[in-house]
């Protein structure tokens, strides 16, 4: 994963509630093996018309971009489909911003890279109100002191992270990689080891 400390970018504003992983990446598209593609699929039903034609949807919207999607509460609620993690960070996604997630797509996110932030209603709607009045205003995330600010207000809210998370998006690792880091000290601590 790639490591990930500071994020300075514009955001894309889904003021929808309740958007569950069905919605996200439909289950038509949960065949492939690879994370690779997933983003094409994102948020399929909603971008797209059968004839494959875009529809009036925020992210076929050009005066909207950025690393952040910024969504309603209840984001990611549903089936517990990994996929929909993969969809979101390959389309290009590092930071969801929400005011609640569900369990299962948080713990998804973080184990794939990508970083949900759950924010206050209040903060969530001056976050909105932020992109709506000029969408190229930038939001910063900085996961090592756990804050997010919105640049032209300089509003900014403290966020919670698991520390063992944390420090896995920091380094790029995810669970695998964690271990291979500790490798030295696991065949040291096996040298120590009386086998009978």
């Amino acid at each position: 994963m790639e490591k990930f400390t500071k994020l300075n970018t514009t955001a894309v504003p889904l003021p929808m509630e309740d958007i569950d992983t069905d919605q996200i990446i439909p289950a038509r598209f949960l065949k492939a093996t690879t994370r690779e593609g997933f983003g094409d699929n994102l948020f399929r039903d909603w971008r797209y018309n059968q004839d494959d034609s875009p529809k009036d949807f925020i992210l076929n919207n050009e005066t909207y971009s950025g690393d952040i999607l910024v969504a309603g509460k209840n984001f990611g609620c549903g089936s517990s489909r990994e996929h929909a993690a993969w969809a979101l960070y390959d389309y290009g996604f590092r930071v969801v911003v929400s005011s609640f997630f569900a369990d299962i797509f948080k713990g998804n996110a973080l184990n794939n890279g990508l970083l949900p932030i759950t924010v206050s209603p209040e903060f969530l709607n001056d976050l909105f109100l932020s992109i709506e009045q000029n969408p190229k205003t930038n939001v910063i995330v900085d996961l090592e002191a756990q804050r997010i600010t919105i640049l032209d207000s300089g509003k900014f809210e403290a966020f919670e992270i698991d520390p063992y998370k944390k420090m896995c998006l920091i380094n790029g690792y995810d669970d695998i990689d964690y271990l291979i880091s500790k490798k030295d000290k696991i065949e040291a601590f096996e040298k120590t080891q009386i086998i009978f």
